[in-house]
């Protein structure tokens, strides 16, 4: 009964998505393409037969590249199709796999849609990251008895109490999905007081401390930071949002008066950002380039503006510090052990709920430092830059944390073997 009133509603509602696609495209135009993928129209664009990778956005990819890599490399002749919702995920699903995989979004949760998708992809195996629970697509996935993964599963109290409203559906739901990889004990609990059995589930670990800084990434970031600053010190504030790009602005600026010659790489979070946080750099009278000028920073450029997809993980390499966006506002925050992994000291905002477990492990460690202001995030970061010996404390700590708590890949692996054909391997 409620699965039909869902699927009623969600048809409904399809004209008020399609204006909102259209309002989202003015700042963001690839809003307003391939609409016929969300409906489940991939011809051409998929190559059945193998694994369907979903992750919802550009948070979930991130987390899901060295796994999808590790699946190219243990079944290579499987095929992949990694799915996204945004253009976001879109672009950086596409900048780390290129032709390796196939790319389309994932149709929305209406029977139509779900099941031209799966149709035309056919998969032995689809697995989704973290927690996106779309009733339609795990039944139809049940009913056509294609084994279902959630990986890197996790389950806060919020919406454990949430889903609870639901009773027996959400319970009939979560016991169609074949393998639960939560990553930690609690997410566990939750899941099975919402009705899942204790064998569907495993606890693995989190995914997001399996990502590594490969030689040839490490290799591109020292030729980088010999180009763009040689003799400068260099600071990153990655994956911001709106609000908080004039706070960093701002510590910035009052930075100067005390390093004169110091770099700052901003990254907004959204390449709808761009244009805005480029006024608002011209508008606080700094001198900038945007990275995807291909200028080399000159010696008398204060701001580079990461303008560019794809290359995060490049720009935390040549930075000595990193604060990390969505975190000075109510956004949650975003993934601090991406510059861990670099041996940089992290500074992040006091609204890191996205990231609680995390950051809980990087703070007893001391390997990150909260900021809740422009006094305090100057203040930070003028010790940081003062005090080497502070600053490789603060790094150390947190590529300890990264590596403390790696090993949830090979974990994930393991569970997802019997789903695979051995043949592939």
């Amino acid at each position: 009964m409620l699965q039909t009133l869902y699927t009623t509603l969600l048809y409904l509602i399809q004209p008020l998505i399609w204006i909102r696609l259209w309002i989202r495209g003015r700042k963001a135009p690839a809003y307003r393409k391939r609409w016929a993928e969300r409906y489940g129209y991939c011809h051409g664009k998929v190559t059945p037969g193998g694994i369907v990778l979903h992750s919802v956005s550009v948070g979930e990819t991130l987390a899901a590249i060295p796994l999808v890599r590790a699946l190219l490399h243990r079944y290579p002749t499987l095929p992949i199709t990694v799915t996204t919702m945004t253009p976001t995920g879109s672009e950086r699903v596409q900048s780390a796999f290129g032709k390796h995989v196939s790319h389309v979004y994932i149709p929305y949760d209406l029977p139509g849609p779900i099941n031209r998708f799966l149709d035309e992809v056919n998969p032995k195996l689809f697995i989704i990251m973290e927690t996106e629970l779309w009733p339609n697509i795990i039944t139809e996935l049940h009913r056509r008895h294609i084994p279902l993964a959630i990986a890197n599963a996790r389950l806060s109290e919020r919406s454990t109490a949430r889903y609870q409203k639901l009773g027996v559906f959400i319970s009939d739901i979560l016991r169609r999905i074949t393998l639960i990889a939560a990553q930690h004990q609690t997410d566990k609990e939750h899941f099975i007081k919402l009705g899942a059995r204790p064998a569907q589930i495993a606890v693995t670990g989190s995914l997001k401390f399996d990502i590594s800084v490969t030689p040839q990434l490490a290799a591109r970031a020292v030729t980088l930071r010999r180009q763009w600053a040689p003799r400068r010190q260099v600071w990153i504030a990655a994956s911001t949002h709106e609000g908080e790009e004039s706070i960093i602005l701002d510590a910035h600026a009052r930075l100067l008066e005390r390093f004169p010659d110091l770099l700052l790489i901003l990254v907004p979070r959204h390449p709808e950002r761009f244009v805005p946080v480029r006024e608002l750099v011209q508008k606080k009278k700094l001198n900038f380039i945007m990275r995807s000028s291909g200028e080399i920073p000159s010696g008398s450029t204060q701001v580079v503006i990461g303008d560019s997809m794809g290359e995060l993980m490049l720009l935390y390499g040549i930075a000595d510090l990193a604060f990390v966006g969505g975190s000075l506002i109510e956004r949650g925050g975003h993934n601090p052990l991406e510059p861990a992994a670099h041996a940089i000291p992290v500074l992040m905002g006091p609204y890191t709920h996205n990231f609680t477990d995390i950051c809980r492990k990087l703070q007893e460690a001391e390997g990150l430092i909260t900021i809740t202001d422009v006094t305090s995030l100057e203040k930070e970061i003028s010790s940081l830059l003062t005090d080497e010996d502070y600053r490789l404390y603060y790094g150390r700590h947190a590529v300890d944390v990264l590596h403390q708590n790696q090993g949830a890949l090979q974990r994930l692996l393991q569970l997802l073997e019997p789903y695979l054909p051995p043949q592939s391997h």
